[in-house]
């Protein structure tokens, strides 16, 4: 090889990526991946002990409310629920999806 070739082979090769592991990269994303997870867990845990705790704390409220609702929407909600199931059974299933094999 031309002396000047090899300069050039040189001096690109300053320039070339840095070899990559692919087994390295799996462990490394692997980690992350699972110390968002456990991150997502806990703060998923938080927001339902928070909510727990106000739903407890706010349910000698809630309960007599409810009660007095549920009695004046009960007819109402029974007409809804049997309309929707009278729907799905006279033929107003949804569409199937563009595509689906049917």
């Amino acid at each position: 090889m031309p002396p000047a070739d090899a300069r050039l082979k040189a001096l690109f090769a300053l320039d070339e990526p840095p070899a990559r592991d692919p087994e390295f990269s799996t462990r490394v994303m692997e980690r992350v991946m699972r110390r968002r997870f456990q991150e997502e867990v806990a703060w998923l845990s938080v927001m339902a002990l928070a909510g727990a705790a106000a739903l407890w704390i706010l349910w000698p409220v809630l309960g007599p409310m409810l009660v007095t609702l549920s009695r004046g929407f009960a007819p109402a909600l029974g007409a809804i629920g049997l309309g929707v199931c009278a729907w799905v059974v006279l033929g107003g299933r949804p569409a199937a999806a563009p595509g689906a094999v049917t």
